[in-house]
């Protein structure tokens, strides 16, 4: 059985073509913004809509298979950018249409985890989903992904994307911010915000802000300290969902989990609790096709598959409404 997934919730349109046992191609296409600009939902569409042809190409290319060969069409569904989402949504429509191929939608958050776990052999985790548009704890029970913690304003992956804009940096600006913050060792206090399970980082990013351009601190001591506080706030959720559901596996996925600083205190919290660390291998923790076609294929399998006519979007469909009937 092979899958064709089709990724466009942002700034990457990636197709990707698996099968029940390997990830044969995964090809992707950035849209990247003007410096110190963030993602335009319409500049990104119009991205979308002019690399499609040459990203599913080059997918099938690189599979060695042709769209015949394709048994199911998976996309995107939500959440997401509504433009973005449209572009991935119709070309899934187009060819689900043309070549009589069921189509599957997917949740792009359970995409994230689903992927995870496939390529780090993850059972039963307790799972941390980090990146531009998601900042939760999860712990699967009784057919659902449940919320034991998230972000109450913006996602970690906002806050360093927001305080890079503010230096001038074009989105995503992770890695840049990394790798400014491992050029120093001079904390500046800032403020940390934990509210039970719950992190609040917009007082985090004014106060960062403020370092920098009021009271003229150095970038990379800002950074160092923003990094530190951010990912401390988060950790310190994690390890009390670790201890409360006595989970023996903490999975990471998503774009912020190519962090090495993030890492790092992530697996001292899962020594102390005994538990063992699963970090998406870079390649696949960003945005990508993958992600779509390995969970619209355990989808279909599991007899989840809908009308063409009713293939849409939901820019706003959170992770714990969605029942996920293929796992335990």
């Amino acid at each position: 059985m092979i899958c064709l997934g089709i990724e466009s919730t942002a700034h990457t349109f990636s197709c990707s073509i698996v099968d029940e046992h390997n990830i044969l191609s995964d090809v992707r296409d950035v849209y990247k913004p003007p410096e110190g600009s963030g993602i335009h939902p319409r500049e990104a569409s119009r991205h979308h809509a002019d690399v499609c042809d040459l990203v599913l190409r080059q997918a099938l290319h690189d599979a060695n298979v042709s769209i015949n060969d394709v048994d199911i069409i998976a996309y995107s569904a939500g959440p997401g950018l509504g433009p973005c989402l449209r572009v991935g949504a119709v070309i899934a429509r187009c060819l689900s249409s043309y070549y009589n191929k069921p189509i599957v939608p997917v949740n792009h958050a359970i995409g994230h985890i689903e992927l995870g776990m496939r390529l780090t052999s993850a059972r039963d985790p307790l799972t941390l989903l980090v990146s531009g548009g998601h900042c939760m704890i999860l712990a699967f029970y009784n057919h659902r992904w449940r919320v034991l913690g998230e972000t109450l304003d913006i996602t970690l992956g906002q806050l360093l994307d927001q305080f890079g804009r503010a230096l001038g940096f074009a989105s995503p600006c992770g890695s840049k911010i990394e790798e400014l913050a491992s050029r120093s060792t001079n904390y500046i206090r800032l403020p940390y915000t934990v509210k039970g399970n719950d992190v609040a980082y917009s007082g985090l990013l004014t106060a960062a802000k403020r370092l920098v351009f009021v009271d003229k601190a150095k970038v990379e001591d800002v950074c160092y300290s923003l990094q530190e506080t951010a990912f401390a706030m988060l950790t310190e959720a994690t390890e009390r969902a670790l201890a409360f559901t006595r989970k023996d596996e903490l999975l990471v996925v998503g774009g912020v989990a190519a962090n090495k600083r993030l890492a790092d205190m992530l697996e001292s919290i899962c020594k102390r609790q005994g538990a063992s660390l699963h970090i998406v291998p870079t390649r696949y923790a960003g945005d990508c096709g993958a992600q779509i076609a390995c969970t619209g294929l355990l989808a279909y399998n599991a007899g989840l598959s809908v009308d063409v006519s009713k293939a849409f979007v939901r820019q706003s469909w959170r992770i714990d409404s969605v029942d996920v009937i293929w796992r335990n």
